[in-house]
């Protein structure tokens, strides 16, 4: 019995596969376009999973709660500059559509920074200070995960009533999509190039800040040989607490591009599922490495964006998951596989 339900399981299964080759030959383009976009999110998001495992050794999973308090302050701060998600921006010009975003971005920043800073602080610095292994620190990891969603899911709308809870809220979107130019016949919107290049130049400052800062070398130091950077006079704690500063800080970013692209609600458990496919873009590209971040970010984005039209839309983050385990079955340390220490990220 339980072979034939499996059979008739596998059947079904089979049976939504489309394996619409078509579909992908002529929107290849198109997808590509729209899969970097994705992806960019993605790599931004890697970022920070990548940063604070280079240092720690610590799969940080609350980073994807860090981004959904992100779009959260985001929200939050177009609510305050008066705009409704009823509302749109873009009527008052350029100019001004591009200082909201900034303002809106700023905040996200700044509350994704902060929740980062703070879960170092309440969640894993004691921890360091008591010696514990690593599998309490991923332990309090995912519980640290669950807090932060309950805590938008209960507490939050008995601070900022309508905020949080069960219902989603609908994306305040300051830019309408428009197409700009097209490439090979695929249409290349505003909203794209804002995702891609904003991700870009975000991504290249961070690297400039680990290559050329004093900063950077400290992390890489840290990365390398805590011990042996103490003695040099590098502050540990002061290297960790500011990677993770660094981290939500992109994260906050990735959450206002999301809220651009994705016309989905913002809500408690809303970063669960990029959480975790950003971290398949982290390990896919090198966990450790910097660049390996953001070209396993651009990658996944594009592939399961492929998979949706050749497998069906049902099979998307199936796609993405399968490619990171082909990946590491013939590279196990990833495309660009470094530690932090000693990658030229």
């Amino acid at each position: 019995m339980i072979a034939t339900s499996l059979a008739a399981s596998a059947t079904l299964y089979a049976g939504n596969i489309d394996f619409n080759i078509h579909g992908l030959t002529t929107s290849f383009w198109q997808l590509t376009i729209d899969g970097l976009s994705y992806g960019a999110i993605y790599a931004l998001v890697a970022i920070g999973y990548t940063l604070v495992y280079g240092v720690l050794r610590l799969i940080n999973f609350a980073h994807s709660e860090v981004f959904m308090l992100g779009m959260f302050g985001q929200y939050v701060a177009l609510e305050l500059l008066g705009f409704t998600p009823s509302g749109n921006a873009y009527n008052e010009g350029v100019v001004m559509t591009v200082v909201f975003l900034g303002l809106a971005m700023l905040f996200g920043m700044a509350v994704s920074g902060g929740a980062a800073v703070g879960l170092e602080r309440v969640a894993y610095r004691p921890l360091r200070k008591r010696g514990a292994k690593p599998l309490t620190f991923l332990i309090t990891a995912i519980g640290m995960s669950f807090v932060l969603q309950e805590f938008v899911h209960y507490v939050l709308p008995e601070i900022w009533p309508g905020l949080g809870g069960t219902n989603a809220q609908q994306p305040i979107k300051l830019v309408q999509p428009v197409e700009v130019f097209s490439i090979f016949g695929a249409s290349v919107s505003n909203v794209t190039i804002v995702i891609i290049v904003a991700a870009l130049l975000l991504t290249l400052v961070t690297d400039m800040i680990i290559n050329r800062t004093k900063f950077g070398r400290g992390i890489r130091a840290v990365a390398q040989d805590p011990d042996t950077a103490t003695l040099m006079g590098i502050s540990r704690e002061r290297v960790i607490m500011l990677t993770f500063l660094l981290g939500g800080i992109l994260a906050g970013a990735a959450a206002l591009l999301y809220t651009l692209k994705i016309p989905s609600g913002i809500i408690f458990n809303g970063g669960f599922i990029l959480g975790i496919k950003a971290f398949s873009a982290a390990v896919l590209g090198g966990i450790g490495n910097l660049r390996g971040a953001l070209l396993g970010g651009l990658l996944l984005g594009v592939m399961e964006n492929y998979g949706q039209v050749v497998f069906g839309t049902e099979w998307r983050d199936v796609v993405a998951f399968v490619l990171l385990v082909v990946v590491l079955m013939f590279r196990p340390t990833g495309i660009l596989g470094e530690s932090l220490g000693r990658a030229r990220v």
